[in-house]
């Protein structure tokens, strides 16, 4: 007899929103190691088939009002699918008493592809299973009528009642390889045009809206309206292939977020787009689905700016993965100032050149030090007793150093402008 396992999967193409799941239980059929058709004498066969007339018409009537998913599904095309579907059931037992290893390659195909139609048809495979065992009981009783008066022994009467029941499996097993089957590609196809919505949101320059909703319609997700953030868990420079590709890493990130969370490869990182960011608990949710590697989190945008969040939160990570410790969100907006600089690496080479030059000409020791105050002082302008305790040396010597630094840079230590820009060119270096 079948087993049952119940497994966690995605509702696939017809949920009703990207984040829900359910419950399916797949049956698996446990292997066996005798075939029971061989137990039942040969010649049973020619002593059932005078059964058959009449019984498949017996057994839809017993479906339709037995089987409460079934009873509209099998008016129609359908309904002829499965009265073909019980016919060729009756007629291929039959000939598996009479030849129990037969060539069965295409009456196989009909209950596997079944398997499938219950997939397609958004049913579980509750109602095509509770058929079977519809059949299966009406084929019995009529069998054991027919075995009787054509003379078949008690011993050749059980032991095709055995043989009923495990053929009932046998084709509970190839519709249920049918459904699993279809699951599986629906949920490939789904992911597919999730990862090719993904790319088409980061693009830069961005995408026609009108496309974006069409691709957003296909993959079956909904475009936010509180607008949505990239989450960057990995890029090609961190060598992210050591965990997997990218799309997996993505994809896995995505699955911990839940709630419309959806995740491909985009611009050689794992990107990861999350609706309505800054919805109540939804930072929390985020920081929870950080576990190892360091992930940034980009701005919030609304979806047709939606590169915007994606360049950004990539450049950050970047920038700032490396040094950060394992499980920090690194949030793009903290970093501005480090990210302005960055975007530009031979501009801001040349302004910390041109504006830290007075410091070039020192030895190494005394550059290091003036450079140190300078950073220091720059941050707590006249504050000579702050400064002391930053560098941890006594006021007389930063009177002394802020001196020094006056004779090399002058009125620049005065001027707001001046200031900036030294203290950027400190940050360069």
């Amino acid at each position: 007899m079948p087993q049952f396992a119940c497994t966690r999967h995605a509702r696939g193409a017809r949920e009703e929103g990207p984040t829900t799941d359910r419950r399916i239980c797949s049956l698996v059929i446990m292997p066996t190691t005798a075939r029971p058709y061989q137990a039942v004498p040969p010649e049973t066969a020619d002593v059932l088939r005078p059964a058959l007339p009449g019984l498949a018409d017996e057994t839809i009537t017993a479906i339709a009002r037995e089987v409460p998913g079934y009873r509209r599904a099998l008016e129609g095309e359908f309904g002829q699918v499965v009265r073909l579907g019980v016919e060729i059931a009756f007629n291929r037992f039959l000939d598996l008493l009479a030849d129990p290893d037969p060539d069965a390659a295409d009456a196989r195909g009909t209950y596997v592809d079944l398997g499938r139609g219950e997939f397609q048809a958004g049913r579980t495979l509750d109602s095509l299973l509770a058929a079977y065992r519809v059949g299966a009981r009406l084929a019995w009783r009529r069998f054991v009528e027919a075995g009787v008066s054509g003379g078949l022994s008690p011993d050749a009467i059980y032991a095709l009642g055995e043989a009923i029941f495990a053929y009932i499996d046998e084709l509970s097993a190839e519709s249920a390889e049918g459904y699993a089957e279809e699951q599986t590609a629906a949920a490939g196809e789904r992911e597919r045009r999730r990862r090719r919505l993904v790319r088409l949101l980061a693009d830069d320059p961005p995408a026609a809206p009108e496309a974006v909703r069409t691709a957003a319609a296909a993959a079956n997700w909904q475009l936010p309206r509180g607008g949505l953030a990239a989450l960057i868990a990995a890029t090609e420079r961190e060598g992210g292939a050591e965990e997997g590709p990218l799309d997996a890493i993505a994809a896995r990130l995505a699955r911990r977020l839940g709630e419309g969370a959806i995740g491909a490869e985009a611009f050689g990182a794992a990107v990861v787009l999350i609706p309505d960011p800054d919805a109540p608990r939804r930072r929390r949710r985020i920081e929870a689905a950080v576990e190892q590697h360091p992930v940034a989190l980009g701005p919030t945008v609304e979806w047709g700016a939606s590169a915007t969040s994606v360049r950004r939160a990539i450049a950050a990570h970047r920038l700032v993965a490396a040094d950060a410790a394992e499980g920090t969100l690194i949030v793009a907006d903290d970093h501005l100032a480090a990210l302005l600089i960055a975007a530009d690496p031979r501009l801001a080479a040349d302004l910390a050149a041109t504006r830290l030059a007075p410091l070039d000409e020192l030895a190494e020791g005394p550059r290091v030090r003036l450079r140190e105050t300078l950073a220091a002082w720059l941050d707590r302008p006249g504050q000579v007793q702050a400064v002391a305790a930053a560098l941890d040396v006594h006021p007389q010597t930063v009177r002394y150093r802020v001196r020094q630094l006056r004779d090399l840079f002058g009125e620049r230590l005065e001027d707001p402008d001046a200031r900036f820009e030294l203290s950027l060119a400190l940050r360069v270096r």
